[in-house]
């Protein structure tokens, strides 16, 4: 363990009797803040540690989700910054262009008005007014959450240096003809009136129906299946398989299409399943991505029959209706016609949405802007498949490549106003002119920019270099890029991870963004079930902190961190993790008020207690289990392998044990005292990075000292005495016998009972006062009757119970209860024996029998041993 010398101890340090959360985490976030803890020098000569925050929308507010992935990330920060690092952890906001606009729009709403009256330049600083007003609040909620970011750095992507850096890249991918523009299907939101990415498409079942229509007439004609019969307005073919038979005689040929004064021509296609529904599919280019590729193999047009709100367009008896009213005019005007050959309702089917309003998908044609990922997707499936960048836990890795391998060219171009512009100009003569930040742009008659604006997921994508000020060659970025480790849900791996490392990789000379991508799963309630306004099991952590302090929820959401996997979470365990805090308040209270000082060197290994050389052991053991849990980012074990050492074995037995030397005083008391301390000192650090604020009143208060953020973090003296390990653990098993025995026989913790000890033979005589204070025994009088002898472990314990239990009710339930583990024994070893067993059954199920043979096998030695401590006649 290492020490922190900053200043002597308080001679008489005193705590409150109770800890009120309420009372000091705004105070004590403020002093961290003042001081400057979590800043970040680039002049600093300390090896550098950098993590981004994955930048929360300015639309924001904080979520269970934010609370998890916050309370991960300050905990490694913490933890480096006390192990010496020049720790940056970068924060800031997205400015959300979808989420943020909409906000806007509807308040423009509520005034009657829309975007279009204000017009483009007064709308986006109505954005601006909004954002300086009302966004951003969960940056308030980051301090009460105690996130330890360097606040001085703030950043948002609107903001003017990550502006310049969006533009930088745009204009490189440009000029190396990475950036295109063309006409191709995109995913179009009717509501938001955008297009979105294949990313921002949520998928579900929906009901809808299936409509079988006869195209054609007679001999020509063929049957063709569609869940959106409103597109057969604009279908330009009908396709079939080439080697399919039934169709042969039909390729090249035109036939009528119906509703219409068309004829459309019947090609041969490989895409097409002729195994599939009658082997023949309608074609709409415009309308279906598949289709389009069809079309441009064929030659095939464009019809578009929607506008942008998914209106009919097309000139007839359906122009106006929107694209639901049409689907059921058209089946009904085909019905008429007696053209439905089959209808199926409902028909169960998977249809996208758009992640933020919900609102269907609609394919469409449209003329937009292009990433060509190939290059950049390959050279981040290499970052990994080469070693640069590892993802933890590993088997998350094939979720990465089946997703980067598989990368489609990503639309960037957003039909908003809020947003980064797109860097382009067009001429009257045709002239199309890309322009850098440090280009004049066109000016004169007929220049005009382009209207539209880019993906949000653009500007976040350059977050881990931007941030450092990128594309200048800052001291930040020398200093802080690549980033240490990422931190980020599973969820958005395809959204923004696999962005990141494309242009981080392309901006940054083949240098990743990180070393290390560390995936954690989603939030669940405590049955489960993702939560959801609709299922009305979303919880506000804020309410939960209000009540239970800030450090229980930390603590409850890091307890269940296990790598890549989701997170249940409950009320009951955040209160659980309240009455953790309570204990360990109380507790080092309690040690304090009776002689725990950190005043003064440790004692030699020969002046102490086989008691303080076991929890010395048993401490430095833990120190370096939790640092290799958080080298490998098992917050959940780490957090649980502290809360049963501060709990269990710190304060449930060391500080039980210790108390008779506390009572008899001198200088065994002295020698436990600074042991005691040492011991709540280095626990205390442990804590700290999941617990910040009560560990930080508490360690400030024992020790003096300016603060635990700035604190040494402990490391393993490689002190173990296993000697001293076993004589405790025989202690417990001693202590915790007796203790089953009391309480089989319906005694009171408090009730004390006349007892012999034979501790012969063991190195248990030098605890007798303990084991007698623990257990409530008192000295063998006169008129002392062993009614009930234990023996354990080489030890033996004769209590004097009598008048106190019915001698012959408890020889009746033990000898049921050694019934049933004999019966146990018989069935598991049974079991055991059997080889046709043993071939067939799993590994973990032969192991769990073994683990209840040996169980029965204690449980007949201990209740055999009850029975025979009874006494006779």
């Amino acid at each position: 363990m290492t020490e922190n010398t900053q200043q002597q101890p308080a001679s008489n340090p005193e705590l409150p009797t109770q800890y009120v959360p309420a009372e000091v985490e705004g105070k004590l976030y403020e002093r961290w803040v003042d001081r400057g803890y979590f800043e970040a020098d680039e002049k600093s000569e300390k090896a550098p540690f950098t993590v981004v925050i994955p930048p929360p929308n300015v639309t924001g507010s904080l979520h269970l989700g934010h609370a998890f992935e916050h309370t991960l990330i300050d905990a490694v920060t913490r933890r480096k910054r006390m192990q010496g690092y020049e720790t940056l952890w970068q924060p800031g906001m997205d400015h959300a262009g979808i989420a943020t606009q909409n906000v806007v729009e509807r308040e423009l709403g509520k005034e009657g008005k829309s975007r279009h009256d204000l017009g483009r330049e007064a709308f986006v600083e109505r954005v601006w007014k909004w954002k300086a007003e009302s966004g951003g609040q969960i940056s308030g909620q980051m301090r009460r959450l105690g996130d330890g970011v360097a606040w001085s750095r703030e950043r948002f992507t609107m903001d003017e240096g990550l502006s310049k850096a969006v533009q930088t890249i745009f204009k490189r991918l440009y000029d190396d003809e990475l950036i295109y523009r063309a006409e191709r299907i995109i995913n179009w939101c009717p509501r938001c009136l955008t297009a979105i990415s294949d990313i921002e498409v949520e998928y579900q079942e929906d009901d809808g129906e299936l409509v079988s229509l006869k195209y054609g007439e007679g001999e020509d004609s063929v049957v063709v299946a569609t869940t959106r019969a409103e597109t057969m307005l604009g279908d330009t073919a009908v396709a079939v398989h080439p080697d399919d038979p039934r169709y042969a005689r039909l390729v090249g040929k035109r036939i009528k299409l119906p509703l219409t004064d068309r004829t459309i021509p019947v090609v041969a296609d490989t895409h097409v399943d002729p195994q599939f529904g009658t082997g023949a599919v309608k074609v709409t280019p415009a309308h279906d991505p598949n289709d389009f590729e069809i079309g441009r193999r064929h030659d095939l047009p464009n019809i578009t029959v929607m506008d942008e709100r998914a209106v009919i367009t097309v000139p007839g008896p359906f122009e106006g209706l929107d694209r639901l009213e049409a689907r059921s005019a058209i089946v009904a005007a085909l019905r008429a016609e007696g053209r439905i050959v089959a209808e199926k309702r409902p028909y169960t089917h998977s249809v996208g949405h758009c992640s933020r309003c919900k609102t269907t998908i609609e394919p469409r044609l449209s003329l937009q802007w292009w990433v060509k990922v190939g290059p950049l997707a390959k050279a981040a499936g290499d970052a990994v498949r080469d070693g640069e960048v590892a993802i933890h836990p590993k088997e998350m890795e094939s979720r990465y490549f089946g997703w980067v391998d598989n990368l489609h060219d990503w639309c960037i171009s957003r039909q908003l106003w809020w947003g980064h512009r797109i860097p382009v100009w067009y001429g009257p003569n045709g002239e199309t002119v890309c322009v850098g930040p440090d280009d004049e742009a066109p000016t004169g008659a007929g220049w005009t920019q382009d209207t539209d604006v880019l993906d949000t997921w653009f500007s976040s994508g350059l977050w881990p270099f931007s941030t450092l000020g990128w594309p200048e060659q800052t001291p930040s970025v020398e200093k802080f890029y690549p980033n240490s480790i990422l931190v980020t849900g599973y969820d958005i791996l395809f959204f923004w991870v696999a962005r990141m490392m494309m242009f981080g990789l392309y901006a940054m000379d083949g240098t990743p963004p990180f070393h290390t991508i560390v995936l954690h799963g989603m939030v669940r309630d405590e049955h489960g079930k993702k939560m959801s306004k609709t299922f009305g099991n979303v919880v506000n952590p804020l309410d939960w902190m209000d009540k239970y302090g800030t450090d229980a929820v930390r603590f409850t959401l890091a307890r269940g961190a296990n790598p890549g996997v989701d997170v249940p979470i409950g009320e009951d365990w955040v209160q659980g993790s309240r009455n953790f805090a309570n204990k360990v308040w109380n507790a080092t209270r309690f040690a304090m008020m009776n002689g725990a000082t950190v005043q003064g060197p440790l004692p030699d290994a020969a002046e102490m207690s086989a008691t303080d050389r076991w929890i010395l052991s048993r401490l430095n053991a833990v120190v370096a289990e939790v640092d290799a849990y958080y080298e490998d980012y098992q917050f959940a074990k780490l957090s649980d392998t502290l809360f049963h050492f501060a709990w269990d074995e710190v304060f449930d037995w060391y500080v039980e044990l210790s108390k008779t030397t506390f009572i008899e005083g001198g200088e065994a008391a002295k020698v436990s005292g600074r042991v005691l301390g040492e011991v709540l000192d280095v626990t205390l650090r442990l804590l700290h990075p999941i617990i910040p604020f009560v560990t930080e009143t508490l360690w400030t208060t024992l020790t003096g000292k300016e603060s635990v953020v700035v604190a040494d973090w402990p490391a393993d003296s490689g002190f173990r005495d296993a000697t001293a390990e076993r004589e405790i653990e025989h202690l417990q098993l001693v202590i915790t016998e007796v203790r089953r025995f009391r309480s089989d026989q319906g005694l009171q913790p408090g009730q004390k009972v006349p007892a012999r000890l034979d501790l012969t033979g063991t190195p248990l005589a030098a605890h007798e006062a303990a084991i007698r204070q623990l257990l409530r025994l008192q000295p063998e009088g006169e008129g002392f009757h062993a009614t009930a002898t234990l023996p354990v472990e080489g030890a033996t314990v004769a209590l004097d119970l009598s008048g106190t239990i019915d001698v012959e009710a408890e020889r009746k339930r033990l000898t049921k209860d050694l019934g049933a583990a004999e019966k146990e024994k018989a069935q598991a070893t049974a079991k055991l024996g059997n080889e046709a067993f043993l071939a067939k059954a799993p590994d973990n199920v032969v192991e769990k029998i073994r683990g209840r043979l040996t169980k029965a096998e204690a449980d007949i030695e201990r209740l055999t041993a009850q029975l025979a401590g009874l006494p006779q006649g």
